[in-house]
């Protein structure tokens, strides 16, 4: 398993950016538009970390900037944290025979949502290629929010 990224949902991206690359000295490594969605990705990474981070976007801070206006509660402007793994069907088994609900199963062979027991969500990314569909996953429906 590996350590990918924070996601943080921000309302005011170029004020999130003075703050988090201005003052915080983190720097941007990737952004990606997307304009079907209607949203914006920036990651962010420590000088550290920033070489690293441009070919794998670990380890990151993602900023979300949704394009519509929309107001953060309870939280959600606090997205997931996101974790590559090397068999995504046995890691989302082996938390469901651990009595873990999957929120979004991997029916893509690609991405699950799980939520920690305080309901923190965490990304699960199928590393490499994606798997082939395989049940139960793939008929499996999602399940509350993640």
């Amino acid at each position: 398993m590996r350590y990918l990224h924070t996601m943080v949902r921000v309302k005011d991206l170029d004020a999130s950016l003075a703050f988090y690359c201005d003052l915080l000295g983190l720097v941007e490594v990737n952004r990606f538009d997307h304009e079907k969605g209607r949203f914006t990705l920036v990651f962010l990474a420590a000088p550290d970390d920033a070489e690293q981070a441009k070919t794998t976007n670990a380890p990151c801070v993602e900023l979300t900037y949704n394009w519509d206006p929309e107001t953060y509660t309870g939280g959600r402007n606090f997205g997931h944290l996101a974790y590559r793994v090397d068999d995504i069907y046995a890691t989302c088994q082996k938390l469901m025979d651990g009595g873990v609900t999957i929120n979004r199963p991997p029916r893509d062979g690609h991405m699950a949502f799980v939520r920690s027991p305080d309901g923190i969500s965490i990304e699960l990314l199928q590393e490499g290629e994606h798997l082939a569909p395989a049940e139960p996953w793939a008929s499996m429906p999602n399940t509350g929010e993640w």
